[in-house]
């Protein structure tokens, strides 16, 4: 089941939350579709749920035009927003049995379908509370039992994980993997590092315009900077002076200072040449004088760097 987003524009008066965007995503990928606040998140997930009517473009769930085929599509789609809209007043059980009903789950599959959401989203030990008794975390559950009720081969989750505790993410997130395998699956979140524990690729989008597509290595490979390594050393009265000296000797790195002494340890961040691994030969020119090494670590371009890069003064 793919998405194929054309050339999508959305505006709210004058203002446009979308500008002629576009992106593909096939069966089997989970995309994180990341953003600042207010760049056209949520406005793009509402266009592919067919929520919003785009001004210009088009998008198309496995062929099939969402203006034209918007019933059809819906019923392809499982749909989390970030604000869970939720009937308080209902218990868990009547509250999914509703939501299974609204979207043609057979009647003779219904009670089969609550009870597989109800162990799937751990909800077992508050099925029959109401709805509005429960805690945040419980809710944004029974916001995503609702989302797949129906067995939908399109998941679209805004915020999935809002307001859950460290387990509950850590189920979630294993939760969204083993979907993935068999859905397509988008979704947003705030959280970059659930985005590299759970996606394969990564769209991320900046004044309504999609400024980075790829996986994440393949976003840390193009975006990777000046290599930064920490360098710790025993202190021995060593010659501060000739580490400092041998170091910056080594090829590709293009500077080193000492970044401070802690009691009988020193601390030294070299910077080399981008794209270069530096590591075995500081390791050789360490050894060669005879220095007890106690740490060496290469720092890596985050998808956190990434995103700042891409959304920060824009």
């Amino acid at each position: 089941m793919s998405i194929r987003v054309s050339n999508l524009t959305k505006y709210y008066g004058q203002q446009a939350a979308v500008k002629d965007i576009s992106f593909n995503i096939n069966t089997g990928e989970i995309v994180g579709f990341l953003g600042p606040n207010g760049a056209g998140k949520s406005t793009t997930m509402k266009m592919i749920t067919t929520y919003l009517t785009p001004n210009s473009g088009k998008v198309e769930v496995n062929g099939m035009d969402t203006e034209e085929n918007s019933i059809e599509v819906r019923k392809k789609i499982g749909y989390l927003p970030e604000q869970n809209p939720l009937y308080l007043d209902m218990n868990v059980l009547d509250y999914l049995e509703y939501a299974a009903q609204l979207e043609s789950v057979p009647k003779e599959n219904i009670n089969k379908s609550v009870k597989n959401m109800v162990d799937i989203c751990g909800l077992g030990d508050v099925q029959h509370k109401d709805i509005g008794e429960l805690s945040k975390g419980f809710k944004q559950r029974v916001g995503l039992a609702q989302a797949m009720i129906h067995d939908p081969e399109v998941l679209i989750l805004d915020e999935p994980t809002s307001g859950l505790d460290p387990n509950q993410i850590i189920e979630i997130r294993r939760l969204i993997k083993k979907l993935g395998k068999q859905k397509t699956l988008v979704l947003s979140t705030h959280i970059l590092q659930e985005v590299e524990a759970t996606c394969d690729r990564v769209l991320i989008i900046n004044n309504g315009e999609i400024v980075a597509d790829g996986t994440p290595d393949s976003l840390q490979d193009k975006f990777r900077g000046q290599v930064q390594v920490n360098i710790v050393l025993k202190n021995d009265s060593v010659d501060k002076e000739l580490i400092m000296k041998a170091v910056s000797s080594i090829k590709n790195i293009e500077k080193a200072r000492i970044l401070k002494e802690d009691g009988n340890v020193i601390h030294i961040i070299a910077s080399g040449a981008k794209g270069e691994d530096v590591r075995e030969d500081i390791f050789r020119k360490i050894v060669s004088l005879n220095l007890i090494m106690l740490g060496l670590h290469q720092e890596e371009t985050s998808l956190e760097d990434i995103f700042r890069q891409l959304t920060k003064n824009k």
